[in-house]
């Protein structure tokens, strides 16, 4: 089974089991080097620069 989350279509996705057995999940990005992702029930977004993760606040500035 395969799913797909395109960005900026509403709220953060999630993947919850509902089983009583285990799940084996595998992510699979690319990893750009400008990636950069924002959590929209949180004061929170991340961005990739020179190969490192920053994390702020939405306001681009304040460390989180």
């Amino acid at each position: 089974m395969c799913a797909g989350f395109r960005a900026g279509t509403g709220n953060a996705h999630q993947l919850v089991n509902r089983t009583d057995g285990d799940v084996i999940y595998l992510e699979i990005g690319d990893r750009s080097m400008d990636d950069a992702v924002v959590y929209p029930d949180d004061d929170l977004q991340a961005a990739r620069r020179d190969g490192q993760w920053r994390f702020t606040r939405k306001d681009g500035g304040t460390p989180y």
